[in-house]
């Protein structure tokens, strides 16, 4: 069973995609078992199953171009193959419409002063996010990516960083002591 997908990414992520002496992409394509078929001029990435089917990674390779052509670095994009990660894209035009200067302020305040708004919720949801064209990209796994979508829904609708910052701590805090119950409720013996 062969596998082939097409992916476009925007032409100025190609020389990312593709790294220094091409050294990214040998690592996608080493990683997932894919071939990566780039066309520098139109954007198109062609992805195409090769090799062993068992290790044949072609819907984690189709994530980490798409993370790529979202905005985020090489190293933060192969994150996606560790655990249970995943790739999140909100589209802002849901909460901007058409207006390019609605996105560019819902950009702002996701983004923050000198970055500190973003900073501040990838540190609380242990998460990565990029903030490319009109869209935020997140990764991370299941559970923490719900409360960082929420968090950026939030604040894309005009909700105060304050707010949003100690609903993400709350959910730390719940977190934490659901671990430790579950500690505490586990019979040891000796």
């Amino acid at each position: 069973m062969s596998f082939e997908k097409l992916i476009r990414i925007p032409n100025d992520r190609i020389a990312v995609l593709i790294g220094k002496s091409g050294n990214v992409k040998q690592k996608i394509e080493q990683s997932c078992h894919v071939s990566l078929d780039i066309d520098g001029q139109t954007g198109e990435v062609i992805i195409k199953s090769i090799g062993d089917l068992e290790k044949i990674q072609p819907f984690k390779a189709m994530e980490i171009v798409t993370a790529i052509g979202r905005g985020f670095s090489p190293e933060n994009a192969m994150m996606l193959l560790k655990g249970e990660n995943t790739l999140h894209v909100i589209d802002l035009r849901e909460f901007a419409g058409k207006s390019n200067s609605n996105i560019e302020r819902i950009k702002g305040r996701i983004i923050g002063e000198s970055g500190r708004a973003r900073k501040n919720m990838e540190n609380l949801t242990s998460t990565h996010i990029s903030v490319y064209g009109k869209t935020v990209s997140i990764i991370g796994d299941a559970s923490k990516l719900r409360l960082t979508v929420d968090a950026i829904s939030s604040i894309s609708s005009g909700g105060m960083h304050g707010a949003v910052y100690d609903k993400l701590e709350a959910a730390n805090r719940r977190t934490k002591q659901e671990k430790m119950q579950l500690w505490e409720d586990q019979d040891v013996f000796y």
